[in-house]
């Protein structure tokens, strides 16, 4: 690995809510060492406004937050990313683009909180536990002695991590 901060982009198909706290809690999380980014196959063109909420109730800085195609990362000058990981179970399954670097992928699939109904109390809750599910997962990342890890051994972990608690089916049957 490179003594440069490290680039990890965040896929989900719209771009609008795990992708997106995913990226601000490594921007968080990983400051100095990670530059965090997200996108999507099919992007909504909007944040989700409960996902905004929720970032923002917790400190997160959300300057420049928008919902963004993956598209724009295959164009010239766009960030070469060491690792791709995708959040939600269509964005794993779609043809990405190819990325510059060959970056390590891995799927850690969750399930959409945007998709939650019920009260207040409940859809904020289903967007809580996506942020922890989430923060599980990248501080465990961060935590990684990457520079240490060889290659097929890193990929392993990668796809341990997508596979913890509140995993979605698919990413759970990731070889």
């Amino acid at each position: 690995m490179s003594d440069r901060p490290l680039n990890v982009l965040f896929l989900c198909t719209h771009n609008s809510a795990r992708s997106v706290i995913a990226e601000a809690i490594l921007n968080k999380l990983g400051r100095g060492n990670f530059r965090a980014y997200s996108a999507g196959s099919q992007p909504s063109g909007r944040i989700n406004p409960h996902a905004l909420q929720m970032l923002g109730g917790l400190g997160y800085d959300m300057s420049g937050f928008r919902s963004k195609s993956w598209n724009e990362f295959t164009k010239p000058g766009a960030p070469v990313f060491d690792f791709v990981f995708t959040v939600c179970d269509n964005a794993a399954g779609e043809t990405c683009p190819v990325w510059p670097g060959q970056p390590m992928t891995a799927h850690w699939g969750l399930p959409d909180p945007s998709l939650a109904t019920g009260t207040d109390a409940e859809v904020a809750h289903a967007f809580n536990e996506t942020h922890r599910m989430l923060a599980m997962r990248i501080g465990i990342f961060v935590a990684l002695p990457l520079k240490k890890l060889a290659a097929l051994s890193l990929q392993a972990q990668l796809r341990d991590i997508g596979r913890m608690e509140g995993a979605t089916k698919r990413a759970k049957d990731q070889s």
